[in-house]
C-alpha cells in the first residue's frame, strides 16, 4: 500500500498549488518538481479574481512582496482604425480588474509554502499512489507515457516579452494594440520602478520575432514607439528580451482511471487574453472542491470522480480557446471586410455597457 494518497507532477505554478490545495484536506501528497534554474524570468501573469481567491486560500497571495502585484484599474484595447474599447473596474463594482503579477516571485512564494506545508512531500522520482495529478507542462512526458495526444497547432507566432520603464505613470491602465498581425499588450507593472513599469507582452509572426530578437535595445525602443504611436510615453528595455512560440491545443481526455491532467498538461490557449495561469489555477480549485467532496467511500483515482472534475472544466476551456483563437484570427486577417467588421464590432461592444459588464465578469473569474 502507497504511504502517499496522491502524486502531483510539475515545478510550475500550477502543480504548486495543486500540491498546497490538497495537502490543506489532509491528503499525503508527493510532489515531483524539478529544482528552478537560475535564469532571469521577465514573465508576468496577469491573475483574475478567482486566480488570487485560491492563492489567498494556500496563504501565498499575501506572502508576495508588494510590488510584485499590481492592480489593473482599467483596460484599454485598440484596433487597427481607430476603434477602442475600454473596460473599467469602476463601471464592474470591483476594486480591480486583475492584478499583474511577477512570474518569479510567484513560483518562489509557492515554492516557500510547499517547504513549510504539512503532509506534502518532495520526492526525486515519481511514486506509486492512488492519484497521479499531471501537471507538468505542454510537453508533459507523464502525459505521453499514458498515450494521451494533446495535439499542438502552431501559430507561426512567437511571443516577445520584457520588462520596460515609461516616461509617464501607468495609472494602472493596462493597454492592448491589435495590429495586424501583430498583438502588443503593454501590463501596467511595479518594477523596476513604481508606477511607471510595464511587462510586455508582444505577440508576432516568427519573421518578425527574429528581426525584433535581434535589433539592440535602441532600435528595439524605437520599434515600441512607432507600435504604441508615443501613447504611453517613451519606453525603455529594464531587461534582456525573452520569447517562446505561441500554440493552442487540448488534451484527448482531462482524466481515466487514477490520473488527472491540470495546466498546460491539459490545454494551451494564446496569450493574448492573459487567461493561461488562470485556467490552470481554476483546474486547481475546480480538482479540490471535487476531491473535498467526495463519498466516503470513494477513492481518489475512482474515474467516475475524476469525470466530475473533468465535466466542470470542459465548457470553460472550450469557451476560452475558441475566443482567444476567433480573437486572433479575426484581428491576424488582412482582408478589408473584416478589418471593417473587427473595428466596428469594438466599437459596438464599448458602447453596450450591459455586454461589456458581461465580457468583464466572465474574465474576472474565468
Amino acid at each position: 500500500m502507497s504511504r502517499f494518497d496522491l502524486c502531483v507532477r510539475g515545478s510550475g505554478a500550477v502543480a504548486l498549488s495543486a500540491a498546497l490545495a490538497l495537502a490543506r484536506q489532509g491528503l499525503s501528497v508527493a510532489l515531483q518538481a524539478r529544482e528552478p534554474t537560475a535564469a532571469a524570468d521577465v514573465r508576468t501573469y496577469a491573475l483574475n479574481t478567482g486566480a488570487v481567491r485560491l492563492l489567498s486560500s494556500l496563504k501565498v497571495w499575501d506572502a508576495l512582496p508588494a510590488d510584485a502585484r499590481t492592480p489593473v484599474y482599467d483596460m484599454q484595447v485598440e484596433g487597427d482604425a481607430g476603434a477602442a474599447l475600454h473596460f473599467s473596474a469602476w463601471q464592474q463594482h470591483a476594486e480591480q480588474l486583475a492584478f499583474i503579477v511577477d512570474a518569479a516571485e510567484l513560483e518562489s512564494a509557492l515554492r516557500a509554502a510547499v517547504r513549510f506545508a504539512p503532509h506534502l512531500t518532495r520526492v526525486d522520482e515519481p511514486v506509486d499512489a492512488p492519484l497521479q495529478v499531471l501537471a507538468d507542462g505542454k510537453a508533459s512526458a507523464s502525459r505521453a507515457g499514458l498515450g494521451v495526444g494533446m495535439p499542438l497547432h502552431r501559430y507561426g507566432q512567437r511571443a516577445v516579452a520584457a520588462r520596460l520603464v515609461a516616461a509617464q505613470p501607468h495609472g494602472g491602465l493596462a493597454r492592448q494594440w491589435f495590429r495586424s498581425p501583430d498583438v502588443l499588450a503593454l501590463l501596467p507593472f511595479d518594477r523596476p520602478e513604481p508606477g511607471c513599469s510595464y511587462g510586455l507582452v508582444w505577440s508576432v509572426p516568427d519573421e518578425r520575432a527574429d528581426e525584433l530578437m535581434a535589433l539592440d535595445d535602441t532600435a528595439f525602443e524605437q520599434q515600441l514607439a512607432d507600435a504604441t504611436a508615443g501613447e504611453v510615453g517613451a519606453l525603455r528595455l529594464a531587461a534582456p528580451r525573452a520569447e517562446w512560440p505561441l500554440m493552442i491545443g487540448r488534451a484527448d481526455a482531462l482524466c481515466g482511471p487514477g490520473w488527472v491532467l491540470l495546466g498546460d498538461a491539459a490545454h494551451v490557449v494564446h496569450p493574448l487574453a492573459g487567461q493561461g495561469l488562470n485556467l490552470g489555477l481554476a483546474d486547481v480549485a475546480v480538482l479540490a472542491e471535487v476531491i473535498a467532496a467526495r463519498e466516503p467511500w470513494r477513492g481518489l483515482g475512482d474515474p467516475r470522480l475524476l469525470q466530475r472534475y473533468a465535466r466542470r472544466r470542459d465548457l470553460p476551456v472550450r469557451a476560452m480557446s475558441h475566443v482567444t483563437d476567433g480573437l486572433l484570427h479575426l484581428f491576424a486577417s488582412p482582408q478589408p471586410v473584416l478589418r471593417e467588421l473587427r473595428n466596428r464590432g469594438l466599437t459596438l461592444v464599448d458602447r453596450l455597457a450591459p455586454v461589456k459588464r458581461f465580457l468583464t465578469a466572465r474574465a474576472l473569474d474565468a
